[in-house]
């Protein structure tokens, strides 16, 4: 006798594709390390110390916090490692170790835990994170320090070192001392908005020019992006979108306004607009999945960073724009469906079914001619 045949029944999803989502977050990691290099190369300890102690945060947040099913977070699947580094590369270098720390928790227990875990947050962790202590620390978080100082690699920058609770050291006292000024401390967006100082192209887009307080290098940052298209572990229309929805934007402005405002090439290299469009727009739990939805999200997040940095007191937008574009993709995805084959057709074919006289229709012409009226719908009940 044969043996019965056993049919083994599972649930969606029947198909699945070669790349698994460890996979694509180990890439985006592999990615983000030349861009974490050059931020410590610019600062020296203290921003790898900075670098260490949010990402290390981020991973026993998520040890704690996270659960899926009954056990603990997994931190294999390398996406808290993730928001800890983009967390540390939004901080100032010279950020209190201790406030990093708080950042990088409360990204996860309030962007990612309070959600469900991965894959079910609304919002960006790493902007939760950076939204939380900018509001809890307003006078640190925009304490910067110029790249590229003497001794960066042998002593941390003062302010890194404070106490838990207690005030951060002097940081403007110390540049002092060190023969810089406080605009050397001053971000170029900040330098625009309040000193009305532009900074030169080929500065903003290496950030190699010694004794500015730049992020990394927006030329370094759109390499490690492409190697994400090309490999497609990144969707290209979301940066695509929102560069050039803020391109367009700082033109139309620019235009318009003449020299009270800057150029869009110093719009779209200055602050953190390249970072947040190619590593953090893209977060595939936090933006659309249609083709159309890509690019209103990004459009969106574009031309809000603009308007925010020209209008409003604060020099930078990003976070504030990806944040609002997050909390509409739900509604941005709704909108943007793609109609099923033959919908359109079969909508049209009951529509036209519904109104279809009967044979015995009476014209306008027969019954002026005081005819009886005898008019017969093919889906109108009859009277009792």
């Amino acid at each position: 006798m044969t043996a019965p045949t056993r049919t083994e029944i599972r649930s969606a999803p029947h198909i699945k594709g070669p790349r698994s989502v460890e996979q694509i977050m180990a890439n985006v990691v592999y990615s983000l390390l030349p861009i974490c290099a050059f931020f410590v190369y610019q600062y020296g300890i203290s921003a790898a110390a900075s670098i260490l102690v949010v990402t290390a945060a981020c991973l026993l947040a998520e040890r704690a916090f996270v659960r899926t099913g009954t056990q603990a977070g997994s931190l294999s699947d390398f996406s808290a490692t993730i928001t800890g580094l983009l967390l540390a590369l939004t901080l100032p270098p010279g950020f209190p170790l201790w406030m990093g720390a708080v950042a990088g928790i409360s990204a996860i227990a309030l962007g990612k835990a309070l959600f469900g875990g991965i894959g079910f947050n609304v919002f960006n962790p790493a902007l939760v994170g950076r939204a939380f202590v900018q509001a809890a620390f307003p006078a640190a978080i925009a304490t910067y320090t110029p790249s590229f100082l003497p001794g960066r690699f042998t002593q941390f920058i003062p302010s890194s070192l404070a106490w838990p609770l207690m005030a951060p050291a002097d940081t403007a006292a110390w540049l002092k001392a060190m023969q810089f000024d406080a605009l050397a401390s001053a971000t170029p967006l900040a330098k625009w908005k309040f000193e009305g100082t532009l900074t030169a192209a080929g500065d903003l887009l290496t950030s190699l020019a010694g004794h500015m307080a730049v992020g990394p290098s927006p030329v370094l940052i759109l390499t490690c992006g492409a190697y994400l298209a090309l490999r497609r572990f990144m969707d290209w229309r979301i940066p695509a979108a929102v560069l050039g929805s803020a391109g367009l934007t700082a033109w139309l402005i620019f235009a318009l306004g003449g020299t009270k405002y800057p150029d869009p090439f110093f719009m779209l290299f200055s602050g953190g607009l390249i970072l947040g469009a190619v590593y953090m727009a893209t977060d595939m739990a936090t933006s659309p999945v249609t083709p159309r939805g890509m690019w209103v999200y990004g459009g969106l997040i574009g031309v809000l960073t603009v308007v925010i940095r020209y209008y409003s007191g604060l020099p930078e937008g990003v976070m504030y724009a990806i944040l609002i574009g997050n909390a509409a993709t739900p509604l941005i995805e709704r909108i943007t469906q793609p109609t099923p084959f033959g919908k359109g057709a079969s909508i049209r074919t009951r529509k036209s079914a519904s109104y279809t006289l009967h044979p015995d229709y009476i014209s306008r012409e027969e019954a002026s001619a005081k005819t009886p009226k005898k008019r017969f719908f093919k889906n109108k009940p009859k009277k009792s």
